[in-house]
C-alpha cells in the first residue's frame, strides 16, 4: 500500500491511481470520523471525555490497515489461492464462535463481535474477504462444470447458505447480501450457466422477501424506510434525521464541523451514517466527491481484473473483480440507506466509517488487488522483453 511499493523500471510496477484513491478515501474518512464523533466522545465517560478518542483509534486502525495491506501485497497471488479454502473455513469458525454465549459480544441487540482486549473483531468483515477468495478459487477449480447444477453450482450454494445461516443468527443481513452478491457475480463471470444464474436471482428475490416477512424486526425496517415521517420518533428516526442532514447541507454544506445532526440526534453518525454528516457539512459536493472516489475505485478493480483475464490468469481476474463487487455493493448499500433508497442495513462505508475490522480487512483486500496488478504488469513487461 505504500508509494514505495514499486520501483520504476520501464513504468510503475503498481497502479498509482489505485493507491491514491485508497489514501484519499482513508484520509477523507479520518477527517469526517473526527468531525462526526468529537461531541459524542467528549460527552461519554467511556471515552474519558476525550473528543479525539475516536480519531485516535481510527488513525490507529488506518495505520494497522496500511501495514497489513502492504504485507498482503508482498504475498504472491498463488499463495492466496492455496489458502482460499482455509481462510473460508476459518471465517466460518469465527462466525460460529461469535454466536456462543459468553464468547461473542452483543451491541444494540446484535451479536457480531469477538472481544479481544482493547479491540473488537467483527468476523463478518473477514468473511467478505474469505468469500472473494473462495468464490474465485472455486470457480477456477470448477470451470469445467459451470453448466452443471449438481457439480458446478450446488457446492457453492451450500457454502453460501451455511454462511448466511450463521450471519442471520447474529443478525447481520447486510453482510449476507454483500457476500451473496460476491458469490453470484463471481460465478456469473466464471461462466455459470445463464439459466441457472437467472433461476438463482429469482430464488434470491423470493428468499429475501421470505426473510423480511418472517421477521417483525426486518419488516419494521422496511415499513419505516418507506415512510419514515409516519413514525419519526420510532422506526423512522434514523432515516428521518439522515434526510434532515441532507436537506440542511444543500449544495455546499454548512462547513466542516458545523453539523447539528451529529449532536446526539443522528445515531451512529461516525459509522453507518457518516455520509449524512458529510452531506450536512460539505453538501452535495462532498457527497459527490465520496461517490466519485468509490466509483473510480470499482472501475480500477474491474480494469485490473480484465487485464489479468487477458493474460488468462483467471483466479487473479475473479479476485480483482470480486473485490470491486464487494466494495461497490457495500458502498452502494450504505449510500442508499443514507439517502432513503434502501432500508437500514447496518453496513458501514468502506475505508471511511469508524471501525477497525472493516478498515483493516478493506486494506488487506486492496493490497491483494495491487498484487494482482503488480504481477500482471510484470508478466506484460516480461513478454515485451522476450
Amino acid at each position: 500500500m505504500s508509494m514505495a511499493v514499486g520501483r520504476r523500471t520501464g513504468g510503475a510496477s503498481y497502479d498509482e491511481l489505485l493507491v491514491w484513491l485508497v489514501l484519499a478515501l482513508l484520509m477523507f474518512g479520518l477527517v469526517m470520523v473526527y468531525s462526526a464523533s468529537i461531541d459524542t466522545a467528549a460527552a461519554n465517560v467511556h471515552t474519558g471525555y476525550n473528543g479525539a478518542f475516536f480519531l485516535i483509534r481510527q488513525a490507529g486502525f488506518v495505520a494497522v490497515g496500511l501495514a497489513c495491506g502492504y504485507a498482503a501485497f508482498r504475498v504472491p497471488v498463488y499463495q492466496w489461492q492455496r489458502w482460499a479454502v482455509w481462510i473460508f473455513v476459518g471465517g466460518l469458525v469465527l462466525l460460529a464462535l461469535v454466536l456462543i454465549p459468553g464468547v461473542g459480544r452483543s451491541v444494540n441487540g446484535s451479536q457480531r463481535w469477538l472481544p479481544l482486549g482493547i479491540i473488537n473483531l467483527q468476523p463478518s468483515e473477514i468473511m467478505k474477504l474469505a468469500a472473494v477468495l473462495y468464490a474465485a478459487d472455486y470457480t477456477v477449480r470448477k470451470a469445467a462444470f459451470m453448466h452443471n447444477f449438481k457439480q458446478g453450482f450446488l457446492p457453492m450454494l451450500i457454502a453460501v447458505l451455511t454462511t448466511g445461516a450463521l450471519l442471520l443468527r447474529e443478525p447481520d443481513f447486510g453482510a449476507f447480501v454483500v457476500i451473496l452478491a460476491i458469490a453470484m457475480t463471481t460465478l456469473f463471470l466464471g461462466g455459470l450457466n445463464l439459466r441457472i444464474f437467472i433461476g438463482l436471482l429469482a430464488l434470491s428475490v423470493i428468499g429475501f422477501i421470505g426473510l423480511i416477512w418472517s421477521s417483525p424486526y426486518r419488516l419494521q425496517r422496511i415499513t419505516g424506510f418507506m415512510d419514515p415521517w409516519s413514525d419519526p420518533y420510532g422506526k423512522g428516526y434514523q432515516l428521518a434525521h439522515a434526510l434532515i442532514a441532507f436537506g440542511r447541507g444543500q449544495w455546499f454544506g454548512l462547513g466542516l464541523g458545523r453539523s447539528v445532526e451529529k449532536l446526539f440526534y443522528l445515531p451512529e453518525a461516525h459509522t453507518d451514517f457518516l455520509l449524512a454528516v458529510i452531506a450536512e457539512e460539505l453538501g452535495l459536493l462532498g457527497v459527490a466527491v465520496a461517490i466519485g472516489l468509490f466509483g473510480m475505485l470499482v472501475i480500477r478493480a474491474f480494469r485490473i481484473g480484465r487485464e489479468a483475464a487477458q493474460q488468462e490468469r483467471h483466479f487473479c481476474a475473479l479476485t480483482a473483480m470480486g473485490i470491486g463487487v464487494w466494495l461497490g455493493v457495500q458502498a452502494g448499500i450504505n449510500i442508499g440507506v443514507n439517502v432513503g433508497l434502501l432500508p437500514t442495513k447496518g453496513l458501514t462505508l468502506p475505508l471511511m466509517s469508524y471501525g477497525g475490522s472493516g478498515v483493516v480487512t478493506n486494506c488487506i483486500a486492496l493490497g491483494i488487488l495491487l498484487r494482482v496488478d503488480h504481477e500482471t504488469r510484470a508478466m506484460r513487461r516480461g513478454r515485451k522483453g522476450a
